[in-house]
């Protein structure tokens, strides 16, 4: 098992929407930004040209039950640390906010391949899907469109496991279960998002996001219980 530095900055005097999340994102990432390329997802090269950092996000902006969240992992967690003790405000939509209290927790968490099985829930929709992706998820039945999501879930916490520099030694394993989809726009193009839990075979930290736009608040997961039988998973065959 691994040990990764988070840090979790709650807001727990404010109230913003779900969807105002991609706007905490550009508040913070506009004012720190000479500070960290990580608060904004974006790199300069040796030309001064900025460039999209493709690379899983380690530093995620959340509206959780209401509550303004951000979740710094690994250098993202220091940068958190750092930064955010001394706001005093936050402005979206050109409504500025006073921060009286805020909650700044960090520590270290242990998360890999796991000997139990643990159940997750997604706390905000999962964004799965691309393009293509969507466009062959329309073309199939039931069965077979769970057993896509399950691969692209698989390759979500692979793709986790990777950004944070932790290579594991055994397979991922996965079950998932959809329990509602709700109808998505994104860059023009129709897509769906999916609410879920899922059981699997790794420990991952609470409020970390899985998929697509997870910087932007989408896909975060929540620790449901840890189970000590198997069940019935799918393994990666990536």
């Amino acid at each position: 098992m691994n040990r990764l530095p988070i840090t979790t900055v709650r807001f727990p005097e404010l109230r913003l929407r779900t969807r105002d999340a991609h706007k905490l994102r550009g508040f913070f990432g506009t004012l720190f930004r000479e500070h960290s390329t990580l608060l904004h997802n974006h790199h300069i090269d040796e030309h001064g040209e900025e460039h999209v950092r493709y690379s899983y996000p380690l530093v995620q902006y959340k509206i959780l039950d209401g509550i303004p969240t951000l979740v710094g992992l690994q250098e993202g967690s220091t940068v958190l640390t750092n930064l955010f003790l001394d706001m005093r405000h936050i402005t979206i939509e050109n409504i500025t906010y006073t921060i009286n209290h805020k909650n700044i927790h960090r520590t270290d968490v242990e998360c890999g391949i796991a000997d139990t099985l643990y159940e997750y829930s997604f706390a905000t929709l999962w964004f799965a899907l691309n393009q293509h992706h969507f466009e062959r998820y329309q073309t199939l039945s039931k069965p077979e469109r769970l057993e896509m999501l399950n691969a692209i879930l698989r390759g979500n916490i692979l793709s986790f496991f990777k950004g944070v520099n932790i290579w594991l030694m055994d397979r991922v394993m996965t079950s998932l279960r959809i329990t509602g989809t709700v109808p998505m726009s994104f860059k023009n193009h129709r897509m769906i998002g999916f609410h879920a839990n899922f059981t699997a075979n790794v420990l991952l930290p609470e409020w970390i996001g899985l998929g697509k736009s997870v910087g932007r608040g989408f896909g975060t997961i929540t620790v449901a219980s840890k189970r000590m039988q198997r069940s019935a998973l799918t393994d990666s065959k990536l």
